[in-house]
């Protein structure tokens, strides 16, 4: 898993006031499921329409599968299965009449996988398009987009609407098309669904990369969340201070750190009254608001 599909180089779209996505650099390997984690409006989606060729980068580039998506948009779609953020369906009656137009844009011929994510999602297709629950809507993108059997799958927000039990029945066709070897870059603002099926994690904030994160580290315990209890707010506050990374909250401090690190944490408690101490795993929610707050503080330095 050393080659790179999915290529982004110092990647800069910038839309004023703040916002849009800014020196963004990212390798996605071949046959990695590779999670990108942030809140509304972080720049996920801008991101994503860099990759598919709807945008044109300020500065910096992107490239998939070795093509740059702005110039070679038809060559990187033979090779990119694409679920958007925003569903819009053509002017058709039925879920069946789009499959057979997305059939024949996609030159499927022989639609057992199109059968099989309909019967494994559970979806009509003789539904009229119009009037189709919001979930009954990601289904049938999803089976638009992934009917193609393409090597590379671009996913935004891919859950979106679906209810528990199907999101679980999503994850379940994300890890069959890991199996086969598949690279797949998947959006997303929930952490449990990255943390299952991810190998990798990259958080995005105000259009920054703030952090990529080995989520199989992550498992097994490479990293630790720590919370120590001081005597008062001031000895928590020099903790801090000797201890960059971690987060007060009035005399409780947070910190993350690996085992070869812990000893750096122990030294900043010297001289300090601790009431007591504790360790956990953190799962993902809490490294991603951690990061964030991390990220914040700077920026109000």
């Amino acid at each position: 898993m050393n080659n790179s599909i999915i290529s982004l180089n110092h990647l800069t779209k910038d839309y004023g006031n703040g916002r849009g996505i800014f020196d963004l650099s990212l390798d996605i390997r071949e046959g990695e499921v590779f999670g990108y984690l942030g809140t509304n409006g972080s720049g996920k989606t801008t991101t994503i329409r860099h990759m598919m060729g709807f945008l044109r980068a300020d500065s910096g580039s992107v490239t998939v599968n070795g093509f740059h998506p702005w110039t070679d948009a038809p060559e990187v779609m033979k090779h990119v299965s694409y679920v958007p953020g925003e569903i819009a369906f053509p002017d058709l009656k039925t879920g069946t009449d789009f499959f057979r137009v997305q059939a024949q844009f996609l030159g499927v011929q022989d639609l057992s996988y199109m059968n099989h994510l309909i019967a494994m999602l559970g979806l009509d297709p003789s539904a009229s398009l119009k009037r189709m629950s919001k979930g009954m809507k990601q289904k049938t993108a999803i089976v638009a987009a992934l009917m193609g059997d393409r090597e590379i799958l671009i996913l935004d927000e891919p859950t979106t609407g679906l209810d528990p039990l199907m999101r679980e029945t999503f994850l379940e066709l994300i890890r069959e098309e890991k199996a086969k070897g598949r690279t797949i870059f998947m959006s997303s603002h929930i952490f449990e669904e990255i943390e299952e099926v991810c190998d990798r994690v990259a958080i995005i904030h105000d259009g920054r990369i703030q952090s990529v994160l080995n989520l199989s580290e992550f498992r097994h315990g490479s990293v630790r969340t720590f919370h120590v209890e001081f005597s008062d707010e001031a000895a928590a506050a020099t903790f801090c201070e000797r201890l960059p990374g971690s987060w007060p909250d009035g005399a409780v401090v947070r910190f993350d750190a690996v085992a070869k690190d812990v000893n750096a944490a122990f030294r900043a408690m010297d001289g300090l009254k601790v009431v007591s101490l504790s360790e956990n795993h953190p799962d993902l929610e809490d490294y991603f608001m951690n990061t964030l707050q991390d990220s914040s503080a700077k920026e109000g330095q």
